[in-house]
């Protein structure tokens, strides 16, 4: 089986202004990046300003959101080259918070992930269900299908996945450690050959220091996405220093 290092990313979603960015020394020094990989998603307005800083340190930046077109007439969106152009090495698509409140479908989130691929970008493909299908016990076949639907045909080395469910977003409930880990094992499988462990799958909702030991000792957890912790740096250095 492959290696895979553990990935933590912090989605700032719209939180942060110029005036914030003092959080990158104060991570950094209460942070050990040494065994895992670090990725932090500001607004689009600090993506240049968090960029550099982040850089010195060997953190890599992301974006929350790309377009799916290349470029045009287009106003108020940004697209994957733009993003590239500014830094990025990653950008998330398809977060419930897109999904819903943009009525984001899977084959948008599929078109914007190959966009990504194609500006030179990890696409980070959320999936996650809602509470009702997981009480109907129809979540795998929920998420696997959303997963299908928004994979562009791509390697899985190409991208990261991660598995939020819907109902533990911003809500402080989380799934534990069974759940995740059934989720995350049927995400996997779901891949073909080899490509499945090299696949990076990340866990996300309600991430905190408190939960994030027992749910990256779960063999198929390969990380976290960490959203409200993600904004405390001493927090978010926890949960790092957890993975490595």
């Amino acid at each position: 089986m492959a290696q895979r290092r553990p990935l933590i990313a912090g989605n700032w979603k719209m939180h942060g202004l110029k005036a914030d960015t003092g959080w990158v020394e104060a991570f950094a020094a209460a942070a050990d990046t040494g065994a895992c990989d670090v990725l932090v998603c500001p607004p689009f307005t600090l993506l240049e300003t968090m960029g550099g800083l982040l850089s010195r340190h060997g953190l890599a930046l992301g974006a929350q959101n790309c377009a799916e077109e290349a470029e045009g007439a287009f106003t108020g969106d940004v697209s994957a080259a733009m993003l590239a152009d500014a830094g990025c090495s990653h950008v998330i698509v398809g977060h419930s918070e897109r999904r819903e409140g943009h009525a984001e479908s899977d084959a948008l989130v599929r078109r914007k992930a190959l966009a990504a691929i194609e500006a030179g970008l990890v696409p980070v493909i959320c999936v996650g269900e809602h509470r009702a299908e997981r009480e109907s016990g129809q979540a795998v076949e929920t998420v696997l299908a959303q997963l299908a639907g928004s994979l562009p045909d791509i390697s899985a080395t190409q991208l990261v996945v991660a598995y939020e469910p819907v109902w533990a977003i911003g809500t402080g409930l989380t799934a534990g450690p069974e759940e995740a880990q059934a989720m995350h094992a049927a995400i996997r499988a779901a891949f073909p050959g080899a490509d499945r462990d090299r696949l990076r799958i990340l866990y996300g909702g309600s991430v905190k220091p408190g939960n994030a030991a027992a749910l990256m000792a779960c063999p198929d957890v390969d990380g976290a996405l960490v959203g409200g912790a993600s904004l405390d740096p001493d927090a978010f250095a926890q949960i790092v220093n957890l993975a490595s």
